[in-house]
């Protein structure tokens, strides 16, 4: 299991993924998106940061680099793909992922930790934990607020395609629970298939011990299914 993490111009969270993954026994690799995704990576992860300063939309850049299509071809032959905050907002910019990622309500860039509800344990990114769990996951972003059709977002319901929602600490989702104004308080989702997924939350920056928690492990095990 070695995984690919993509950097981007822009991509700060790289080396807190990479770590992460160690940590955890899982191998993990810096790859320049200009030199595209190596034939032994039997894993990818899109990380945080501001690929290309957000310009035009958070992503919207990263997306339309070459490297993507290898992504999306690797993704649909069945390749693990995790994107984490930016890496969320350049999932949906490819169309790995419904929705978007937009400016957050407030309007402003949010730093904080929030609980989230595990909507659906039966996936590779959430077996670690059960349906209905609470875990606790940093949140950092300026653009975090998932939007959706009414309709899209019935069919993600429909196919529990949604992995995280924001919510209080007691499990209740409510709008004072969501940090960003997503709708329904959506977190993450899964793409067409379980073996994608995109969060704004960082499983990274609460899987280490030296930072008192380690709730986002379970997140990046995705990779050992």
């Amino acid at each position: 299991m070695t995984v690919a993490i993509v950097q981007f111009g822009g991509s700060n969270c790289d080396r807190d993924a990479e770590r992460a993954l160690d940590h955890l026994g899982i191998d993990a690799e810096l790859v320049w998106h200009e030199d595209g995704i190596p034939d032994d990576a039997s894993g990818i992860l899109l990380p945080g940061g501001f690929s290309y300063g957000d310009y035009l939309r958070a992503g919207a850049i990263a997306a339309n680099s070459p490297v993507m299509a290898e992504v999306r071809e690797a993704a649909a032959d069945g390749t693990p793909v995790l994107g984490v905050c930016n890496g969320a907002q350049i999932g949906s910019e490819s169309r790995l992922t419904p929705g978007a990622f937009t400016t957050n309500a407030s309007a402003r860039f949010q730093c904080e930790r929030v609980t989230v509800r595990v909507e659906n344990a039966d996936t590779p990114w959430t077996a670690a934990y059960e349906e209905g769990e609470v875990i606790e996951l940093p949140i950092a972003h300026g653009e975090g607020r998932f939007e959706v059709t009414d309709d899209r977002l019935a069919t993600l319901n429909d196919e529990d395609r949604v992995l995280f929602r924001y919510c209080e600490a007691d499990g209740a989702v409510t709008p004072a629970a969501n940090p960003n104004g997503s709708k329904e308080n959506v977190a993450g989702v899964l793409g067409e298939r379980e073996n994608v997924a995109v969060l704004m939350p960082h499983p990274e920056r609460i899987t280490l011990p030296d930072v008192g928690k380690t709730d986002g492990q379970g997140v990046l095990r995705g990779f050992e299914a």
